[in-house]
């Protein structure tokens, strides 16, 4: 049997592709309100009809596809593309019930419903879902580099507070020495009226100055900060002495005269040395620490390189492991310690951040990073800070996942794997069901080979009635059947000569033909 139409003139079956491509298009843009892809709207039903008319030739299964890709891309729930499946398959039972014949199709209407539905539909689901993923993952990561980019510049913004509080106490020290000396100069013997004016006129401006220093720094400061921490003055070998003394295995070690340092880089040197030591302690407990400095005429260079931690030390996460004004003994312990290589992450990082901003400020530079199994901070500070001050490196560090990214992944590979194994498991049940309904119709068409034997040309079909099967077959090969229809007055009936699917006679029939009510023949349909 061929299914198709191959009866049907060329130029009929072009222009029905090309309406129902038409419609298609219609049922997407035609009509206000109606979108490309809308499973509430026409394109399910479309669907459902070009998959009917898929049973009358193979080529409807091509607007079949793509209306149920559209269908599936397009917004909303799998439900409605359930329910006329669903009603599809009742329709299809119905009307095998009520039409034996059209049994003959159900293998092909398997086919349609898996081949030209489901893969299809299935497709444009995915496809929708990648396209969403793509758009919501692009979008949190604009959102991730936003926030991202404010905690970096609220660091820069909290390190220039804590340089304006490093030049309160310098220039705050240095007015005060001004205006003692203006007040022990008013005191001198012998000085004059306008002197004596001019000496209380300095000293009176110079406590306003510190008065007006206070309130502005005081303004720039955060009461949430913490307050500088460390010595208040840029002595790196008291503060290294500090850090030793806390348990800290550090070395110091100095080259060139530190005398001729200007105070803004020796207190840019004082808090390079102080972050990266709180940093060592506390993210590689243990590890041996070296401090190097390096004075010249121009400028002055200093690296702080820690090692790996020692073997079997402890931190828990996000707490240091040693303060540098504590005991070792009061260390916590817990989780293990974190590697060496990895970029301190105290305070999301903001600690190197606004290390990095106060270097910048100064004219230096900053680098820090993974180096031999530890972790170096190392910086380059001029004496004489340039007229423009170097530009911000752009901050390359890899922004973390955001929470959600792995469950969106697994929810994209659940359904890649639900549109690969929906399909294949829907055929095999669906031709299960076809073949458990064919060899149940089978069995009641079947002649009994010894019956088919006692058969004679010239019987009446009244005495022949009797060893019939209830139904009969489904119709047989098309050859056959357009010599029945030349052969007039002749009405041929065909019964299986067998229901097992698996004998080699499954597919084979019986061919009794009547003429008046008498048996003209009887022929074995074997192809």
């Amino acid at each position: 049997m061929t299914f198709g139409s191959a009866g049907r003139p060329a130029g009929l079956r072009n222009l029905s592709l090309v309406n129902s491509f038409s419609l298609v298009k219609r049922t997407a843009r035609g009509r206000p309100g109606l979108r490309w892809a809308d499973p509430g709207g026409l394109l399910v039903p479309a669907t459902a009809a070009f998959g009917a008319l898929s049973l009358v030739g193979w080529w409807w299964g091509l607007p079949t596809a793509v209306a149920a890709f559209a269908a599936g891309r397009g917004p909303g729930r799998g439900r409605t593309v359930v329910l006329f499946l669903a009603g599809a398959l009742v329709a299809g039972a119905v009307a095998v019930v009520l039409v034996p014949s059209l049994l003959a199709l159900a293998t092909q209407f398997v086919a349609v419903v898996v081949l030209a539905v489901l893969v299809p539909w299935f497709v444009g689901r995915f496809s929708r879902q990648y396209r969403e993923l793509v758009r919501a993952g692009w979008e949190r990561a604009e959102q991730m580099e936003r926030e991202r980019q404010l905690v970096a510049e609220q660091a820069r913004l909290l390190e220039r507070a804590r340089i304006a509080q490093d030049m309160h106490d310098v220039l705050g020290h240095d007015l005060s020495l001004i205006a003692l000396s203006a007040g022990a100069l008013k005191l001198a013997p012998g000085l004059d009226e306008q002197h004596w004016r001019a000496a209380q006129d300095i000293r009176g401006r110079a406590a306003a100055a510190v008065e007006r220093l206070g309130e502005v720094v005081g303004v720039l400061r955060e009461e949430s900060e913490s307050p500088p921490r460390g010595p208040g003055d840029s002595d790196i070998a008291r503060l290294v002495g500090d850090a030793a003394a806390s348990g800290l295995p550090v070395g110091l070690a100095v080259d060139g005269d530190a005398s001729v340092l200007p105070p803004t880089v020796g207190r840019a040197a004082h808090r390079v040395v102080q972050e990266a030591l709180t940093n060592a302690a506390k993210h590689a407990p243990g590890a041996s620490v070296s401090v190097e400095l390096s004075h010249t005429a121009t400028e002055t260079r200093v690296a702080v390189r820690n090692g790996a931690p020692a073997a079997g030390t402890v931190v828990r996460s996000g707490q240091p492991a040693a303060h540098l004004s504590g005991p070792p003994s009061a260390r916590p312990s817990g989780a293990p310690a974190r590697h060496p290589s990895t970029p301190p992450s105290g305070n999301g990082g903001r600690g190197l951040i606004g290390l990095d901003e106060r270097v910048r400020l100064v004219g230096g530079s900053l680098d820090h990073g993974p180096r031999d199994g530890g972790f170096t901070v190392s910086a380059r500070l001029p004496h004489q800070a340039p007229a423009q001050l170097p530009p911000r490196l752009a901050d390359h560090r890899e922004s973390p996942a955001p929470p959600g990214y792995r469950r969106a992944r697994r929810r994209a590979r659940r359904t890649l794997l639900t549109a690969l194994t929906v399909p294949l498991a829907a055929g095999a049940v669906l031709l299960a069901a076809v073949g458990t309904w064919e060899t149940v119709a089978a069995s009641r068409s079947v002649l009994d080979p010894g019956d088919y034997a006692r058969l004679r040309v010239g019987q009446d079909r009244s005495e022949i009635e009797k060893v019939l099967p209830d139904r009969q077959a489904a119709a047989q090969d098309e050859q056959h059947e357009r010599q029945r229809r030349q052969e007039r007055g002749v009405t041929c009936e065909f019964y299986a000569m067998t229901a097992d699917r698996f004998d080699d006679r499954s597919g084979d029939a019986y061919r009794l033909c009547f003429r008046d009510g008498r048996l003209v023949s009887r022929d074995a349909l074997t192809p």
